[in-house]
């Protein structure tokens, strides 16, 4: 097999799951809060504390991957032009 085309199979298997990924899981963790939804401080006795929600995820912990993103995007376009 020649370099181009084991290049070009590595490309679509990963490109397959990440897909399959997307299809089985749309949320992911928020990789600002870490998926707990907040941002961790400390009190004054260095103990762990809630702070403020995610902006990011607003509060939830979760997102929406972007393959997924992009298809509910890809989807919706297409709904609304074959109406």
């Amino acid at each position: 097999m020649t370099p181009i085309a084991l290049a070009m199979a590595c490309l679509l298997a990963v490109t397959l799951c990440y897909a399959a990924v997307c299809a089985g899981s749309p949320f992911g963790d928020c990789r600002k809060c870490n998926g707990f939804g907040f941002a961790m401080t400390t009190d004054r006795k260095g103990r762990p504390k809630r702070g403020k929600n995610c902006r990011r995820c607003k509060g939830r912990g979760k997102r929406v991957r972007v393959g997924r993103w992009i298809y509910n995007r890809a989807s919706r376009i297409y709904r609304e032009g074959t109406r």
